[in-house]
């Protein structure tokens, strides 16, 4: 069955279920007058409403339809079956009760202050497909400005992912992550958060690009403030040009940006044993065998019809399991460190064709939620 057909049969993915069967016995204690009780005592010491309510075990998918992967910006009312795809994994996956919400705005202020008016019904936000730069102010304002965990997945689910598998993918090919040159295609979300989180864990050389291409310190055309801030961070050479003309003598390729951009002649020119995550979805970059053929040691892809698929789902539902059950207010770079580390070291012995756990593996949840 087709996934439209599907949809139109069952009227969404997901629905709420009473967790008591409704009886004339308990439903003064479930609502009136039983629920006063309650509601007092959580206006007497707000923190109450982590044990009395949902609270406890929910997390918001917010989304404004501006980003939506593979799709771009269709709007809230077409996003809103990602988020409920995104709801069902957290549900399925961590066990955590997850509400899709889209909104009828692409205002950066509106925005910011429709979600701190819905936060006081749930113990976490999880940030969906809005698109660069507006994400990253909306996350840092509502991470400043609210005391539960704020988490854009499209930032930090994928580089927590693509660590994980860059950790392993080195001990394949034996090499430094203090010596060796990575190129990253894609100055979006993902693109500046896996910068970020590279150069946390030691990188040392890592050159980003966008579809203007390579973006140095004093780049005038297609810049915006998210990328004059990386700029100072990144490509300490200087180096200037094209994508291709960056990955020569490159170690590493890391994609998240459009497909069919590379061939097999454009690895051929990297270093020995490249690594190469392409990760474009529905089409990578270039296609597995493609980079294959042009000598890459190691290729990841974000398809779930090759080895090595770097999913989100890796990551968020362990990340707000972890984060409900503690009651940690903020994700910070240390747990995305220490979440990228266990999933890398759920594969015992990396190979070329195995750096990464299998996107439903049950262990990951329980790896990643031990890390708070």
């Amino acid at each position: 069955m087709k996934s439209i057909e599907l949809s139109k049969k069952i009227g969404g993915k997901i629905e709420i279920r009473s967790k008591q069967k409704l009886t004339k016995k308990n439903l003064p204690i479930l609502y009136t007058p039983g629920v006063a009780e309650v509601s007092k005592a959580i206006a007497k010491n707000k923190k109450l409403s982590f044990d009395y309510t949902i609270r406890k075990n929910t997390v918001a998918v917010i989304s404004d339809g501006s980003a939506v992967l593979g799709l771009g910006n269709i709007g809230p009312e077409a996003a809103l079956p990602v988020m409920e795809g995104k709801a069902l994994l957290f549900k399925e996956l961590g066990g955590v009760d997850a509400i899709p919400i889209v909104l009828a705005t692409q205002d950066t202020e509106e925005i910011i202050k429709t979600v701190k008016y819905l936060a006081p019904t749930f113990g976490g936000i999880n940030l969906e497909d809005i698109s660069a730069p507006r994400c990253f102010e909306i996350e840092e304002r509502l991470k400043k400005e609210l005391d539960i965990p704020v988490f854009h997945d499209d930032q930090h689910g994928t580089a927590i992912v693509v660590l994980a598998g860059f950790i392993n993918a080195l001990k394949v090919v034996k090499k430094n992550i203090q010596k060796i040159k990575i190129v990253i295609s894609g100055a979006g979300a993902a693109g500046m958060a896996i910068t970020k989180l590279l150069l946390k864990y030691g990188a040392k050389n890592v050159i980003l690009a966008d579809s203007t291409g390579v973006i140095y310190l004093g780049r005038k055309k297609g810049m915006n403030w998210a990328k004059n801030k990386i700029a100072g961070l990144t490509n300490p050479k200087k180096e200037k040009g094209s994508l291709k003309e960056a990955l020569i003598k490159a170690d590493v390729f890391i994609g998240v940006s459009a497909p069919n951009l590379l061939k097999k002649e454009d690895i051929q020119k990297m270093k020995r044993d490249a690594i190469v995550f392409a990760m474009a979805n529905p089409i990578p970059e270039i296609m597995p065998n493609e980079a294959k053929k042009g000598g890459a040691a190691v290729v990841a892809t974000g398809r779930s019809d090759y080895p090595n698929q770097i999913n989100n789902v890796l990551a968020f539902p362990g990340i707000f399991r972890g984060a409900l059950d503690t009651r940690t207010k903020k994700i910070t770079d240390e747990y995305k460190l220490k979440a990228a580390l266990a999933i890398a070291g759920l594969v015992k012995k990396p190979t070329s064709g195995k750096i990464i756990p299998e996107a439903l593996d049950p262990k990951v949840v329980q790896a990643v939620s031990k890390i708070f």
